[in-house]
């Protein structure tokens, strides 16, 4: 079976996109296994996910499913909806304001081109840091000691545990990651980020991302969630300025959350499955 299929990236963070607006391409009970399939860097295109492009069922102008590497289907991803956003902006299937339904809810998205350069806004997930809507056991905002590391914990989407540390790069982050990806006290595992404070309202970030498991050079909504808790902590203001191994987001936070970033396609295909 062929099917067309087209490769964005949000500051690095790669995805398939598969177009199922007219029809299913892939049956749901494969969509796991095609992702594992097809992310793999040595033998299939290589992403850090597939996103998956229909129809609305719910509350939006079209519905983004995400499935990773490990299989497993993710709640949602900000680099995911941009590229997403990206490919409905230019066929035509969404104008420069649309909504797009996932699992996490519906996300606001305003689009643009700037010359050659598309830039979205997404209004994100209020950010959540009370342990059952991380989800994480026990109660009360998540503050715990985790081998040598304070690790705090927010839900933008999907749940993120947040380190600071004095130097991201000195963070062995694929050794270190695992032990407080899969910690006891996150019932549905986390994503981990290491921050690191560069500036007025400037920080950086190292991301390792659950169903991926390896780091990644961007995480639209890790990049939320150091924002998030960097003001909660009162290192920031408002708005962040977030470096990220594959380029800069801008996150702002108050009464609503949105983050503002590129996505940008690679390249088309056609593969067999």
């Amino acid at each position: 079976m062929e099917i067309e299929f087209t490769k964005l990236h949000g500051n690095g963070n790669d995805f398939i996109l598969i177009d199922e607006y007219e029809e299913v391409a892939i049956p749901d009970q494969m969509k796991g296994e095609f992702a594992a399939s097809f992310c793999d860097r040595h033998f299939g295109i290589g992403a850090d996910g597939v996103l998956f492009l229909s129809k609305s069922i719910t509350t939006g102008d079209l519905r983004m499913r995400l499935f990773q590497p490990d299989q497993s289907e993710a709640e949602m991803c900000g680099n995911g909806v941009r590229c997403f956003a990206k490919y409905a902006y230019d066929h035509s299937l969404i104008g420069t304001n649309g909504v797009i339904e996932t699992m996490a809810g519906p996300m606001p998205v305003e689009m643009n081109y700037t010359g050659e350069d598309f830039m979205a806004k997404v209004f994100m997930p209020g950010p959540k840091f009370d342990r059952k809507e991380i989800p994480a056991t026990g109660s009360g905002d998540y503050d715990e000691q985790i081998g040598d590391y304070e690790v705090f914990a927010v839900n933008t989407g999907v749940p993120h545990a947040v380190i600071f540390v004095p130097s991201v790069e000195r963070v062995d982050i694929t050794a270190v990651s695992p032990g407080i990806r899969h910690h006891a006290t996150f019932p549905a595992g986390a994503n981990v980020n290491f921050v690191e404070k560069t500036g007025t309202d400037k920080i950086r970030v190292r991301t390792f991302e659950r169903g991926v498991e390896d780091e990644t050079l961007s995480c639209g909504t890790g990049a939320t969630a150091c924002a998030a808790m960097a003001h909660k902590l009162g290192f920031t203001g408002e708005t962040v300025n977030v470096e990220t191994e594959g380029g800069p987001l801008n996150i702002y936070l108050g009464k609503e959350t949105f983050m503002e970033g590129p996505a940008s396609t690679v390249f088309t295909g056609v593969l067999l499955f």
